[in-house]
């Protein structure tokens, strides 16, 4: 239990950061967000708590498909933003489309044989 707690804090406390130095430096809130954090940590507490060279490896891999349909997001929103939407509307659109273009993702993978 503590685990699980100390692994919450830590992940609030990243995203508590990100938040602070996003309100004085968005560039910079940004590049934070953009580093793989929170994969790493992941990967160092799921190597803890299995050591399986094989589960890390596959998460790694299904974290870098999963990546790529979150992309759009972080051009349609802005756009969205900048045409007049407001912040709502646009964080719903930009979400549904995150959440077909990952369905429409993984179809694809499963007809090439990639299972995340």
């Amino acid at each position: 239990m503590l685990e699980l707690a100390t692994k919450a804090l830590l992940s609030g406390v990243i995203i508590a950061v990100v938040s602070e130095v996003a309100k004085r430096n968005p560039g910079l809130g940004a590049l934070i967000t953009a580093l793989p954090l929170v994969s790493i940590l992941a990967m160092i507490w799921l190597w803890g708590e299995t050591g399986d060279p094989a589960r890390i490896a596959s998460y790694a891999q299904a974290t870098f498909w999963l990546v790529l349909p979150s992309l759009p997001l972080f051009l349609v929103m802005p756009w969205l933003l900048r045409s007049g939407w407001g912040f709502w509307q646009a964080l719903g659109t930009s979400s549904l489309l995150t959440f077909a273009l990952y369905l429409a993702l993984i179809w694809v993978l499963a007809r090439f044989g990639i299972d995340l």
